[in-house]
């Protein structure tokens, strides 16, 4: 099996490095991913200005392609281009250094990864850790090539994609796994605002939990409850039931 693996937090982030390490045991492992920080750029691509790629050698040989552009630029650019002639089976972006949970997901560079992977048909895993300054990268990319080399054995998950996120938790004991749908909670959704010296305002984005606690069956209920959760994604944010009775609806110009 051929694997790409990508990440939004930069080639040198020891998630990436970790993850490499343990997806040598499911196959070979090819390494495109930004050359700087992308965190929170959701899926943004690079098309007004051109995107650079640099060779990065470790040992005295090639070791990965660092992109001076987006998760996703590097996803579409390693498939479209890189590799069209040696076409990879699997796109699995991360370790992030922090949760991609709930309505996160919609901002996260590193789902954003796994999403343009799965737009080419790849079978593609998003990996996110709970984010601790002493994070155990190693333990949590452990439990990520298991979780991957499951799916991988599942022909129904071939060209689809998940979202996989894991507690600390589940790094310092055995790990339990939940199957769990993507929560819609709203959370940080205040501002405080603030002056510079100058006397200008700005505003500083707060972290703060939603009025009404998440249910029960969802990933940042069972995240918090210590479990590591599974979730199937899909990019269609077609609302069908919605569409088909609005030809109805005697909209016209």
């Amino acid at each position: 099996m051929r694997i790409l693996l990508t990440n939004d937090d930069g080639v040198f982030a020891p998630g990436l490095a970790a993850l490499e390490q343990q997806l040598r045991h499911l196959g070979e492992v090819v390494v495109v991913a930004p050359a700087t920080e992308q965190s929170g750029v959701g899926h943004s691509i690079t098309f007004l200005s051109p995107l650079t790629c640099k060779s990065i050698r470790r040992d005295g040989r090639h070791w990965a392609w660092a992109v001076d552009g987006s998760p996703a630029d590097c996803v579409k650019l390693a498939i479209a281009e890189l590799f069209k002639d040696n076409p990879v089976d699997l796109v699995v972006s991360g370790i992030n250094n922090g949760l991609n949970a709930g309505v996160n997901v919609l901002y996260s560079g590193t789902v954003a990864a796994a999403i343009e992977g799965a737009f080419f048909g790849v079978t593609s895993v998003a990996v996110s850790l709970e984010y601790d300054p002493d994070a155990d990268f190693q333990a949590a990319a452990v439990i990520a090539r298991d979780v991957v080399g499951g799916l991988v054995k599942r022909s129904e998950a071939k060209g689809k994609l998940f979202n996989l996120n894991i507690p600390t938790a589940a790094t310092l004991s055995p790990p339990h796994l939940s199957i769990v749908p993507m929560g819609l909670a709203q959370y940080g959704r205040t501002y405080e605002k603030r002056q510079d010296p100058g006397g200008r305002d700005y505003y500083w984005a707060l972290w703060s939990e939603p009025e009404q606690p998440p249910a029960e069956h969802f990933d940042v209920t069972a995240l918090r409850n210590g479990n590591v959760t599974l979730t199937p994604l899909q990019f269609d944010l077609t609302v069908e039931p919605l569409l088909e009775s609005m030809g109805d609806w005697g909209l016209e110009l």
